[in-house]
């Protein structure tokens, strides 16, 4: 098996390192503070798909260091709350949040997602989870949880990062997955899990893409800057993060692991799904 590394506390921790912030930008073209395979394009899209207003309470799993929601409140102007299991991740977001003026409308709490969510039924008009929901356990519980917080006709979307779509070696299942928990699903086992959490109007879309390219220019970027990185971070979990994100790159690139995104809506009872 391959050592634990980790990604999260450091890259929360030290947030606004210098060098973290340069390997932001290269990563993925603008630095919105997230730490995925996302990027602003892709969720400028992903906003459109979710139908957002300034209106609109946001739900989003695993926020971790708030800059997609952030992200999201600058440019829709609605209210978010977002949360996430790490502390380090959730007082550098309520940090920043406050920093930019945006705590009147983006919030975040420590909060385990793959236990029952601390809210009442029907309080969300839209839940996001972004390159998360793999983390969490139970799935089937967890979308039963969202289904229960979201308003009927609301909306949720998520990515799945690690779809298995080719033949995995053990060694690469065990590298892929050494900075956490991690649940890798058939294809077709999300839209199984979402029609039986009472989801209709399943939308799926193949975002491989966006991994292959920022996992590449991650680890690329990263590369550029060992030595500063290696004061942050150490020597061990720097190796281990490039060789992390090597497997990505890889697994991404020949189509062996996916990514894609879920859109589905919380069927109105009384209306046609």
């Amino acid at each position: 098996m391959s050592d634990s590394v980790d990604l999260y506390d450091n890259a929360y921790g030290n947030f606004a390192a210098t060098v973290l912030e340069q390997v932001r930008r290269e990563a993925f073209g603008e630095d919105i503070g997230q730490n995925s395979w996302l990027t602003a394009e892709e969720y400028l899209r992903f906003f459109k798909w979710l139908e957002l207003k300034s209106s609109s309470q946001v739900l989003e799993i695993a926020c971790g260091a708030g800059g997609p929601a952030l992200f999201m409140g600058r440019t829709i102007g609605c209210q978010i709350l977002g949360i996430d299991n790490n502390e380090n991740g959730i007082a550098t977001a309520n940090k920043t949040a406050q920093e930019q003026g945006l705590d009147s409308r983006v919030r975040f709490q420590l909060a385990d997602a793959s236990q029952p969510l601390p809210f009442e039924d029907e309080i969300f008009d839209s839940i996001v989870c972004i390159d998360a929901i793999n983390h969490l356990p139970h799935r089937s519980r967890v979308l039963a949880e969202w289904h229960r917080v979201l308003k009927p006709d609301g909306r949720i979307l998520f990515t799945d990062p690690i779809v298995v779509t080719g033949l995995l070696s053990n060694k690469e299942i065990a590298i892929r997955g050494s900075i956490g928990y991690f649940l890798f699903a058939p294809v077709g086992e999300d839209e199984r899990l979402l029609k039986e959490a009472g989801f209709a109007s399943i939308c799926c879309e193949d975002v491989t893409e966006n991994e292959v390219k920022v996992s590449k220019r991650w680890h690329d970027a990263r590369m550029k800057r060992r030595d500063d990185l290696i004061k942050i971070e150490g020597e061990k979990t720097f190796d281990g993060l490039q060789q992390f994100l090597a497997v990505v790159s890889r697994l991404s690139s020949e189509r062996r692991l996916s990514r894609f995104v879920f859109v589905a809506r919380r069927a109105n009872e009384g209306r046609e799904p």
